[in-house]
Formats: structure tokens, C-alpha cells, sequence
């Protein structure tokens, strides 16, 4: 993704962030500041050299966190809410009865402009802190457009599963071994979803490039051979209780490291990715310092992220989230930690989101370009063309029909100024079946 000239000029601007701790860890946070240069995180000190910085955003108060990283997402269903009657027993049966029993309710959001869709699945990820995203689809022009609402990962391979992907074969021999292949395996609780891995692995398809996702049906000696080929798994575990009223074999998957949580879509998730995280911890009892490295370093040692993603260090990319500090370890602040909670993202040294309160707080030549979007009664100033998104969606699902999942949105009652961003539109193609 290319900055313009304007933003290029900005965020080569040296600046510094103070805050009263930044995360070392899922354990460990200290206090200090983070001096920020061409898009990385140049320097970590106690207190900032004032003399040499134009720049200054005090988070005083606020605890930082990198910025979460969603393994998986179909980011065009941003806009769709909760659909199916479950439970099924797997992805082709719920595929079949949604198709036959609300085709009009799919039609009406799937009208909605394809590059719209992609930028409201991009603010949903936004909201909650997420910085970067794995879309298990198509990598559709908008994604990569300038100033998308987060990074998409942009080298990767895929195929929807072995069931419904003709094609597996020519997109698994077209993705190089220093790539992740992604691929829906194993998603169900009947035969058909068990024997999709055992499949997988007669295909010649099972190696440390292979990314398999959900693998609810997985057993034993699946979880084993998984381990021991290399590859790597991610959950999605609110959708999974959702469609199949099951979680993944859990107890076994320890032996399995290289674990990531997604977030899939409303269309069968439980919320965003913080939704996932409590999920995760209440539902499933996975220890907090596990869950943290889900969504941070794991998924971005899955993904082949090479920019620092997932940590704070020298060097790294400047994706930061800011949360209030309550003085828990990062990891424990993130057994509450809800939407409503991310008060400032940066991408690349860029301001992505701000609260209310924050928004006071950041240069004048950082809110350039922001916009402002109500959510459930808080206020949230984005870097998105607002107005613009807002008009399009709302043109085709009706006024005040806006949602996140089940979250409403809108423009706040004072109104922004209207947007002179230009979305891409790229020539229409045919749906892919959900």
C-alpha cells in the first residue's frame, strides 16, 4: 500500500508517543516513550528528547499494546449480520440451507458495492484495535488502495477448502514454500469434514506452508501428523460454537505451536476480534498469555509478517493500540478489554483511530484527513472516507441500517466533512458463496 505525498511527508516527520507503559510481552510492560521515524519505531527511551521532535501525542495514562493481528477474516461480510438455524454438521450444509432459506436477506447485502463492503470489514477490524488482517479471499483492488483502514496481508496463497475449490492443486503449485497457503480443512463434525485433512495430506498438500483453518474435526493422530509436518492451524472458535455447537479438540492442540486466533465474519462470528479473545479465555479456558501471542506474535510468524508485526521493538513497524492502564500485566488487561476500550491506533507512524478524549490529545496535522463514526454511542474519528462509505452502504440496506455485526453505525448528529477520498471500482465480478 502507497502513501500519498502528503501523508509520505507526515509520517517521515519524527514523532514520539508518551505513555505511561508499553508492552514488552504478555508479561511484562515498562514505562517510557516510543520515538517514531519512516514508519518504524526508531527508539524506545524514558523520557522523550523534546529538542528534536515535531511530533508529540501524550498518552499518559494509557498502556501500549502492538497492534492486534485478525489471522482470518472474509472482510467483504463486514456488513452482514449473524445468519443460519444451527446446528450443522459442516460448511456445505450451512452454505445450502442459508442460500435456500434467506436468499433475499443475502442478495440485499451482497448489493451493497463489493469495495464498499471490504472498507466497512476494514473499520470493523479497526474499532478493535486490529492493525493487521489475513483475508481468506480474492485480494480485491480496494485492499491494497491507499490509506485502506489496515494492511492486508498481500502474499499469500489460498483455496476456499477441498471440497469446494476445483482448483485446489493449481493454487497450492502457485504459492511459494516462503508463503502460507490458506485453506478452510476439517470444518465440521461429520465425515465429510474428517476426512477432509486425511484428504489434504494424500493430495501432497501438508507442509510447514499449509495453513489450515478451523480443523474442528481434527483428531489425534491428525493433530500429530499436523505438528509434525509443520504446519499451522487457526481458530475460529465463537464461529465454530456457533454453525456446530463444538470447539476444536483443545487439550491436544497444545502440542501444536504454531496456533493463531481469526476472527472469521459477522456472518457466524460472536463479534470482532476482542469478542474472539474473551471468547477464547471464558469459553474455551485458553490461559491469557496464550490468547495475547495468538493475536500478536503467532499470527505474525503464520502469516510470514517480516516488519516487526506483533511486538514492540526497535525497528519494528509503528502499529501501536492504546488502552487505559489499569496496571494489569497486558495479557490480564485483556480478559475486559472490549472495543469500546481501544482509545488510539497507529499504523506505520500514521493515526488510524482515535477516542474522543485522544482526539484532544494529537497534532492538528495527525487529524487531517479523520473522519468521525457513532458506534453504539461512542465516537470514534477514523482515517476512512466516513461520509462517503456511509451514503453508499446506506443507499443500498436503508437509513440507519448500518451495522458491525450486531453494532450500529452512523454519522454522529454533528456531521463530518464530506470526503474527497475516491474509492477504487473495480469491474464487477460474480460473488463467492459464503
Amino acid at each position: 500500500m502507497q502513501a500519498s505525498p502528503i501523508a509520505e511527508k507526515k509520517n517521515e516527520c519524527p514523532a514520539v508517543i508518551c505513555c505511561s507503559r508499553y508492552a514488552l510481552g504478555p508479561h511484562a510492560a515498562i514505562r517510557g516513550c516510543l520515538h517514531i521515524r519512516s514508519r518504524k519505531l526508531w527508539h524506545l527511551c524514558k523520557e522523550p528528547q523534546l529538542a528534536s521532535i515535531a511530533r508529540k501525542i501524550d498518552l499518559k495514562g494509557f498502556l501500549l499494546l502492538p497492534g492486534f493481528i485478525n489471522a482470518h477474516d472474509h472482510l467483504q461480510y463486514g456488513l452482514h449480520p449473524r445468519i443460519g438455524q444451527p446446528p450443522y454438521t459442516n460448511y456445505v450444509e450451512w452454505g445450502d440451507d442459508i442460500h435456500s432459506t434467506v436468499p433475499e436477506l443475502i442478495a440485499q447485502y451482497n448489493s451493497v458495492p463489493k469495495d464498499i463492503r471490504l472498507w466497512w470489514g476494514g473499520i470493523r477490524n479497526l474499532l478493535c484495535g486490529v492493525t493487521s488482517v489475513c483475508h481468506h479471499d480474492p485480494l480485491w483492488p480496494a485492499l491494497q488502495s491507499e490509506g485502506f483502514a489496515v494492511k492486508v496481508l498481500s502474499t499469500y496463497g489460498w483455496a476456499h477448502s477441498v471440497e469446494l475449490a476445483p482448483d485446489i492443486h493449481k493454487a497450492w503449485a502457485a504459492t511459494p514454500n516462503k508463503c502460507g497457503f490458506f485453506v478452510h480443512v476439517s470444518e465440521g463434525t461429520d465425515e465429510r469434514a474428517r476426512r477432509e485433512f486425511a484428504e489434504l495430506d494424500r493430495l501432497g498438500m501438508l507442509s510447514a506452508k499449509t495453513v489450515i483453518v478451523h480443523g474442528l474435526a481434527l483428531g489425534q493422530s491428525d493433530i500429530a501428523l499436523l505438528r509434525d509436518r509443520r504446519s499451522s492451524l487457526i481458530l475460529c472458535l465463537s464461529s465454530n460454537k456457533f454453525l456446530y455447537n463444538r470447539l476444536p479438540d483443545l487439550e491436544n492442540l497444545r502440542a501444536v505451536k504454531s496456533i493463531a486466533l481469526g476472527n472469521d465474519s459477522p456472518l457466524t462470528a460472536a463479534g470482532d476480534l476482542l469478542d474472539e479473545v474473551r471468547f477464547a479465555m471464558e469459553e474455551a479456558s485458553i490461559a491469557p498469555q496464550v490468547v495475547y501471542r495468538m493475536i500478536t506474535e503467532r499470527s505474525a510468524a503464520i502469516l510470514r509478517l517480516r516488519s516487526g508485526e506483533g511486538n514492540i521493538r526497535k525497528g519494528g513497524s509503528a502499529d501501536f493500540i492504546a488502552v487505559r492502564d489499569n496496571g494489569d500485566a497486558p495479557c490480564d488487561r485483556m480478559r475486559t478489554l472490549s472495543w469500546r476500550d481501544v482509545e488510539f491506533v497507529m499504523i506505520d507512524g500514521e493515526v488510524r483511530l482515535a477516542s474522543e478524549d485522544v482526539w484532544r490529545l494529537i497534532p492538528p496535522a495527525d487529524k487531517d484527513g479523520m473522519e468521525p463514526l457513532w458506534i453504539d454511542g461512542y465516537i470514534r474519528w477514523l482515517r476512512a472516507p466516513i461520509r462517503q462509505l456511509m451514503q453508499q452502504a446506506e443507499a443500498f440496506l436503508g437509513r440507519g441500517m448500518v451495522r458491525l455485526g450486531s453494532r450500529k453505525v452512523q454519522l454522529p448528529n454533528s456531521g463530518s466533512p464530506a470526503s474527497s477520498c475516491v474509492l477504487n471500482r473495480p469491474t464487477p465480478s460474480s460473488e463467492p458463496r459464503l
